[in-house]
């Protein structure tokens, strides 16, 4: 190739890219320059960042002033499961809104016991980890990549609060005025998703402040003990996961599943549901920089070698980051750990469940 050739190669390659608008956009990412990334270098700095960085992740997000509801939490329906029983409680989350609960409660418990959040991912809803099919009806064999987690940390011993996240099951938008269905449509959540950004927020917002209504609610029961709170959650349940505990400190030790990983790799990079995403978000830096809001809190992640959205190599990337900033807190190793399982995009539960037990007070 002559030089004329050569130099009309590279006009061709950068009027491609130049014309491309991401190239633009990605020339402006830089998450080690975010202003609100982590960058503390002993643990008085790090606690002192993290109480100027949790508030504003919290109006990022958005919803923070979302009403106090004026309805008090009612019991739809008591089933006898024969080890546990199973409530579904109907929880007001604002004046304008309610989001069902399914509360899963061991019938061997003569004190209050910890309670952990279970947080179901993309499908049918939070019937999909309490042992249900998708009309309601009993199972009894775990099925799907959810693996009824929920039915398997209560025979653990937790009391387990499974919602029904927004958007989900029960919870599922209906804009059938705005335009008729479609099964191209890209998930439950995007018209929310999109009316939530319109409104200067995020859909992600508003599911993490009804988490806290739902913490609030299960530190009333008595047969909860209402200091000792965990999460679990899987997939677009983990982000819900991570941004809770990010916000809200009453949680103790906390799982994440099939979601931590860097923005870059996935997020950013893969096809993705719209509730991931939040405006401004790229001023607190890598998702490593967010999860360092968890320290010196207990940290699970489960990774699947084979998750094809949350690709394993960016998942190391993510945790090599994040055991830097956990060092920082100078807590014991167990307390940021790891389940890298063979699999693809599913839970795992081989080391969750004794995890939040040991960390929980089980």
């Amino acid at each position: 190739m002559n030089t004329s050739q050569r130099a009309k190669s590279f006009l061709a390659l950068w009027e491609k890219t130049s014309l491309d608008p991401a190239h633009l956009l990605w020339s402006l990412y830089h998450p080690e320059q975010a202003p609100l990334r982590f960058r503390a270098r002993h643990r008085a700095e790090a606690e002192s960042h993290q109480r100027d960085v949790r508030p504003e992740l919290v109006r990022t997000l958005g919803f923070s002033d979302l009403p106090p509801p004026k309805k008090r939490p009612r019991l739809l329906e008591r089933n006898d499961r024969g080890d546990y029983v199973r409530e579904k409680i109907l929880l007001p989350t604002s004046p304008h809104s309610a989001m069902p609960v399914y509360l899963l409660i061991p019938k061997q418990q003569n004190k209050p016991r910890p309670a952990v959040l279970a947080l179901h991912g993309h499908g049918y809803g939070v019937k999909d980890i309490v042992g249900l099919w998708e009309d309601g009806t009993e199972r009894n064999v775990p099925d799907g990549y959810h693996k009824d987690f929920a039915v398997a940390l209560c025979r653990r011993g937790f009391v387990v609060a499974a919602p029904e996240i927004a958007c989900f099951g029960e919870r599922t938008s209906r804009f059938s005025w705005v335009r008729p269905p479609s099964p191209s449509s890209a998930s439950t959540c995007s018209f929310a998703a999109f009316l939530a950004a319109h409104l200067g927020h995020s859909i992600l917002g508003l599911r993490v402040q009804e988490m806290r209504r739902l913490l609030d609610y299960l530190q009333t029961r008595s047969e909860v003990a209402g200091d000792r709170l965990g999460a679990m959650g899987i997939s677009g349940g983990g982000m819900l996961t991570l941004f809770t505990a990010c916000t809200d400190t009453r949680l103790s030790a906390v799982v994440i599943s099939g979601y931590f990983c860097t923005f870059r790799d996935s997020i950013l990079a893969l096809h993705h549901c719209p509730c991931n995403y939040v405006p401004g978000l790229a001023r607190f830096g890598e998702m490593s920089d967010l999860a360092a809001l968890l320290a010196p809190r207990p940290l699970l992640i489960e990774a699947g070698t084979r998750d094809p959205i949350f690709p394993l190599p960016a998942v190391r990337k993510a945790l090599h980051a994040l055991r830097r900033h956990y060092a920082v807190f100078e807590v014991p190793k167990d307390f940021l750990t790891t389940d890298i399982f063979e699999g693809r995009h599913q839970i795992s539960g081989r080391k969750a469940y004794d995890f939040l037990a040991r960390h929980l007070g089980l």
